[in-house]
């Protein structure tokens, strides 16, 4: 089949009461906007502007190679007030939180803060394109849109672990929540300096990590944003990183299975599932069934040998421990207290660093090692690391010795911090906020099963028809991490700007085919998003581990 467009499952698709409508006014820098920018450079209290510069219009590149699909590009950005600054820690021994303020020329009332990923440390620009964007769109900042980003609160240091700043309390902290929050703050004031006026709508995106913080932004400070898109958010963040590190450490040894071996596995899963949908496509449209549906053991190597064509009992071991639940022997914030195994489907998406499936996420193209390799799995570079620095606060440790019951009270502590697992969206509900989460199927960054189980949490808490009013799940079969694999983009800013805006509530999501004209690159088709396999319009219904997935062709 050949169709171009596809559409994304949505797990609620219902019809809600019209909201108010009314769009953004627009408003513009002074008529010397260079002396507007510059004017803003200078200290209160904390908050320290280090430079305000105007830029000149710039436009669309996009380059031969990138780490995921989108950061090929670098979207076409118009005359803007580019406010670099940070705001000094109470603690001496802590680092800044550092920022990043773009002002455009013409604003158009709006303003959009973008979120980080993995362990941040990173200065989040806000002139990238947000999560799920298509390519050949404006980018927010060339709509009007102030934008902006923060680094967290520390910085990733070449050599270093990502998790070292988390031995600082204040540091942590402020990758928790609060660096997010108070970066939101200054943008509102330096948003009142240049135009005049406050933000009449506020939006936040973001992916993983800034996935988290999105929803923590919902549920912490739920009168700071009236729009919110999670993507692929890392929930229950404790329980990740323990799952994730007992899934490196069960392939320390004879359970390791190499890039041969996962393109074996990969292939009968697509064997087993790829055409229940009716068509052959390369995709597995009900990765929920098919988990059920996919047999490991059929792959055993018979006795006595193994090779690249079958998998050891420790290797099927290890791929049960990953499709396994996590459990705690004792409740972390909001009650819960196991994290959900993986899925199937996309164990053998290709590597360019954080894309891909098994060998990106979970096995490296080395087995897991102590300290964690760069050859090694993002999971367990991540997951080592935090048991490390976050649990145990002790950079010396041997993680196959780590015992969750002696560090109980850190965990509680953390889970407190990080797990943006509360239900109780009320008063985001209540003053009018939207929520849009969208979850991969083909994740191994982070369970999407950990996302559709808040969701569902919420809808338990205030009710189906409640949720129905302010919040959407959505997922997308065949996507990993960042994004490749199989269509899911979507303009989820204009979704958000009509649901709030005009309340048109959004029902079933389309994803079409992106172009982008370039000197050298007349189209991102090429791009492993950017393929065009059949896709199903899926139905409405509720969807958990042990439910499927109702199809139509």
């Amino acid at each position: 089949m050949t169709r171009k467009k596809a559409k994304l499952c949505a797990l609620l698709v219902s019809s809600m009461a019209t909201l108010g409508t009314g769009a953004a006014s627009a408003a513009t820098l002074a008529e010397d906007a260079d002396a507007v920018c510059k004017g803003l450079v200078g200290a209160v209290d904390a908050v320290k502007i280090d430079s305000a510069t105007l830029q000149a219009p710039s436009p669309i590149a996009v380059a031969e190679r990138g780490p995921t699909p989108s950061g090929r590009i670098t979207p076409a950005n118009p005359g803007f007030c580019k406010v670099l600054g940070h705001i000094d820690p109470a603690d001496p021994k802590a680092p800044p939180i550092k920022f990043q303020v773009n002002l455009p020329v013409e604003w158009n009332g709006r303003s959009l803060q973008y979120g980080g990923g993995g362990f941040n440390g990173v200065l989040i620009t806000g002139l990238a394109l947000p999560p799920a964007y298509p390519f050949d769109k404006p980018s927010p900042l060339a709509r009007g849109f102030v934008t902006y980003g923060t680094d967290s609160g520390h910085e990733t240091r070449q050599g270093e672990p990502p998790q070292v700043f988390a031995l600082n309390d204040e540091a942590f902290e402020n990758f928790a929540h609060r660096a997010y929050k108070k970066v939101r703050d200054v943008a509102v004031g330096l948003m009142e300096r240049a135009y005049g006026k406050r933000p009449e709508k506020m939006y936040f995106m973001g992916s993983s990590e800034g996935g988290r913080e999105g929803l923590t932004m919902a549920q912490r400070y739920p009168d700071d944003f009236d729009g919110i898109f999670a993507r692929v958010p890392v929930i229950n963040w404790v329980g990740l990183q323990h799952a994730g590190t007992r899934s490196g450490l069960v392939t320390m040894g004879a359970g390791w299975i190499n890039p041969a071996q996962v393109k074996l596995v990969g292939e009968a899963v697509r064997a087993a599932c790829d055409k229940a949908d009716g068509s052959d496509d390369a995709l597995v449209q009900d990765p929920v069934a098919c988990k059920a549906a996919f047999k490991v053991e059929t792959l055993r190597c018979e006795a006595g040998k193994s090779g690249d064509q079958c998998l050891t009992d420790a290797q099927i071991k290890a791929i049960d421990t990953l499709h396994g639940t996590y459990k705690f022997p004792f409740a972390l914030a909001n009650g819960l207290d196991d994290y959900p195994g993986w899925g199937v489907s996309g164990e053998d998406t290709p590597v360019i660093g954080p894309t891909g499936g098994w060998v990106a996420w979970w096995l490296g193209t080395a087995p897991p090692a102590q300290p964690p390799a760069p050859n090694n799995g993002i999971a367990w570079i991540y997951g080592a690391g935090g048991i490390q620095y976050v649990f145990a606060r002790d950079p010396k440790l041997d993680v196959t010795s780590y015992k969750v019951e002696e560090h109980k009270a850190r965990l509680l502590e953390v889970s407190k911090l990080m797990d943006s697992t509360d239900p109780d969206l009320g008063r985001f509900r209540a003053r009018g906020g939207r929520l849009i989460m969208l979850e991969h199927m083909a994740d191994y960054a982070q369970s999407p099963y950990a996302g559709i189980r808040y969701f569902e949490s919420v809808e338990r808490k205030l009710g189906k028809t409640e949720t129905a009013e302010f919040a959407r799940l959505y997922t997308a079969p065949g996507v990993d991490h960042v994004g490749s694999g199989a269509p899911a983009n979507v303009d989820m800013l204009s979704v958000l700007v009509d649901w709030v805006e005009k309340g048109k509530a959004p029902g079933d999501l389309e994803v079409a085919e992106q172009k982008v004209e370039a000197p050298s690159f007349a189209t991102l088709r090429a791009l492993p998003l950017c393929r065009w396999p059949a896709w199903p319009h899926y139905k409405t219904g509720a969807v958990t581990e042990a439910a499927s997935f109702t199809c139509a062709p």
